[in-house]
């Protein structure tokens, strides 16, 4: 068997990062974001990267360590309205964004990882989503043409893994670590817990070993609330 975990992300990493390359990128806001991986990123200094991610994390956490040392290049997101940074890079033209609807990325991304090219969704028609790309029309509805991402390398956060990759996510933390996981040449993925083979349940497995390159434990891992909502104290 091949061994996969390695002891820390920078060595993961080792050999795989170069200016210009494009990453997928798990996680969702804080949840199931692979900390280490970014870190070890950011410490690398590599530069000019085209991340394809649901979000850019928050300012100073998340992928937006990576904004915040000018190594991104372009994003191809979802939701950003959480993240100042991205926005002034934004506004003032340091950086290159490419908003995607949120089903339509995590299908991008999909499809990417099953070898399929691109695809038609109704998803945009009409609205800005749509300038640029080819429409075509099936039983009288327009639909536009959206191509499949495939990445040089995705990085995940999971939960628990045996020796061989096979990996469960936890919870919400799955959002798009799955489907990131499969869009890219090689993935790396971060785990909470690393058990020997055979210790899983086959039918819990969300991830099969065969999709995961390397892996590093990551844990432990301090939570962090992107917002914290509290109810006013009552008085008597």
């Amino acid at each position: 068997m091949v061994k996969k975990l390695y002891p820390d992300a920078a060595s993961a990493l080792e050999g795989l990062l170069f200016d210009g390359m494009h990453l997928c990128a798990g996680g969702f806001g804080l949840c199931g974001i692979p900390e280490r991986l970014i870190d070890a990123i950011r410490d690398s200094g590599v530069k000019d990267l085209t991340i394809a991610s649901n979000n850019a994390g928050i300012d100073g956490e998340g992928l937006g360590k990576l904004l915040r040392t000018r190594q991104v290049k372009k994003m191809i997101s979802s939701y950003v309205g959480e993240n100042k940074e991205f926005e002034r890079q934004y506004l003032s033209g340091e950086l290159e964004v490419e908003f995607c609807p949120q089903g339509t990325l995590a299908e991008r991304c999909r499809a990417g990882g099953a070898g399929i090219p691109g695809f038609y969704t109704k998803t945009g028609v009409g609205t800005a989503v749509a300038e640029g790309k080819e429409v075509k029309v099936f039983d009288g509805q327009e639909y536009i043409l959206e191509r499949g991402i495939f990445a040089d390398v995705a990085i995940i956060k999971g939960w628990k893994a045996d020796e061989s990759g096979n990996l469960i996510f936890r919870k919400t933390a799955r959002n798009f670590n799955q489907p990131m996981a499969t869009a890219a040449k090689i993935c790396v993925a971060e785990v909470e817990e690393v058990v020997p083979v055979g210790s899983l349940d086959p039918d819990a497995i969300h991830l099969p070993g065969i999709y995961v390159k390397r892996m590093i434990i990551g844990a432990p891992y301090d939570k962090k609330i992107e917002f914290r909502t509290v109810r006013q104290r009552e008085t008597a």
